[in-house]
């Protein structure tokens, strides 16, 4: 018969250690989450007004989506990705590519002059 099992015992396989295949990180705190938000709010901001020539204006303009882009991006924010950007002020590329698809989403509504730049890049 071609479906037959054996009767010998199965043999144990020991475990491996998969770098992929890993638990995330610590969880972000509601304190760690409320300062990304405020902090990446505020930078996005100051990003988009560094050239512009109407600063007071455009702050109001850029606030709510920086803000909803921030929110946008806390949905999967890490607890070691919130460390770096808040303590050390580095963006993982995670964060690059949560920022982009948080701007798709929260910009594809309303059409822009232009879209918030991040990390100098267009």
């Amino acid at each position: 018969m071609s479906a037959c099992s054996d009767d010998e015992p199965k043999q144990k396989v020991s475990q491996v250690h998969n770098p992929f295949d890993h638990t995330h990180d610590g969880v972000v705190t509601d304190i760690q989450k409320h300062v990304f938000e405020h902090d990446f709010a505020e930078q996005c901001v100051d990003r988009e007004v560094a050239q512009s020539n109407n600063k007071e204006y455009d702050k109001k303009r850029y606030a709510k989506p920086c803000m909803c882009i921030a929110q946008f991006m806390l949905k999967d924010l890490t607890a070691i990705e919130a460390e770096k950007f808040i303590k050390e002020n580095k963006s993982t590329q995670s964060l690059r590519i949560r920022f982009e698809n948080a701007a798709y989403h929260c910009l594809q509504e309303k059409q822009q002059v232009k879209s918030p730049q991040l990390f100098n890049k267009r």
